[in-house]
């Protein structure tokens, strides 16, 4: 069982910067890889990024390619999402997933285990 806890979600003008955090509670966190999701209001939920947390491969959605990224601490069993250049139509809840293989995925039905997801507002 895997426990994921999101931080540092926030209000942010349109230009701006966040670091959102993704804590995993797993001893084995290196088995696992691990997915950013987000849903804006009244949209399905929709893939952002992967990692391997074993290889550190990475894998983006191209409207966040060269503005997002997405890093892991091993010691700390952490996966960080470094999002820079916000626009207002990257508001959404973000999501932080994990699924028991060293292979990402963009598909959400291949992650088991979900954060509760934190908040990211974007203002114009």
């Amino acid at each position: 069982q895997v426990q994921l806890v999101e931080s540092g979600g926030g209000l942010v003008q349109a230009g701006g910067s966040l670091r959102l955090s993704c804590a995993a509670s797993a001893r084995t966190a290196s088995m696992y890889a691990m997915g950013w999701f987000r849903q804006a209001p009244g949209k399905e939920r929709e893939f952002v990024a992967a990692i391997s947390w074993s290889t550190g491969s990475t894998y983006y959605t191209d409207s966040v390619k060269g503005r997002f990224s997405i890093s892991r601490d091993n010691a700390k069993n952490t996966v960080y999402l470094q999002m820079n250049s916000l626009k207002p139509e990257d508001t959404a809840v973000y999501y932080c997933a994990a699924r028991r293989t060293y292979y990402p995925s963009l598909n959400e039905y291949d992650y088991a285990y979900w954060g509760q997801g934190t908040q990211v507002t974007v203002s114009s």
